[in-house]
């Protein structure tokens, strides 16, 4: 199967904390708050912290391995990178896969583990910097 996405990942295996966040409240000009429209996440989930794995990384998000939260949802998520140290950064929930799956392979079947992909919205230039460098020795 090609791979389709945008950015080269680093499959790893790193213990993190996941938070559900949230959006923080808008204000808005009157004017534009009468013809702006925005999607909202479900919040029941905000305050929520828990262990989770982060499976692979890249520059612009990582998949997570633990109960999905719903789409949209805003996380914190920090865990600690090999060479690199502590990570800390914040993304969107953009997709989700519900339970563990399985899929033919050329030697048999392999799992994908339920989680949930994050887009990272905040994460520091310096550790983007070395995600990059990491993706790039493979």
């Amino acid at each position: 199967m090609p791979e389709l996405r945008r950015a080269a990942r680093l499959v790893i295996n790193a213990p993190a904390i996941v938070e559900s966040i949230g959006q923080g409240p808008m204000q808005l000009h009157p004017n534009l708050a009468a013809v702006f429209r925005r999607v909202d996440a479900d919040t029941t989930t905000i305050g929520q912290r828990f262990p989770a794995v982060v499976r692979d990384l890249s520059t612009n998000g990582a998949f997570i391995s633990a109960a999905p939260l719903p789409l949209l949802a805003r996380v914190a998520v920090k865990f600690e990178l090999k060479g690199v140290g502590p990570v800390d950064a914040v993304g969107c929930v953009r997709w989700q896969r519900a339970a563990d799956c399985e899929l033919p392979t050329a030697n048999g079947t392999m799992t994908l583990p339920r989680g949930f992909g994050v887009l990272f919205e905040s994460i520091p230039l310096e550790i983007r910097t070395a995600i990059a460098h990491l993706v790039a020795r493979g």
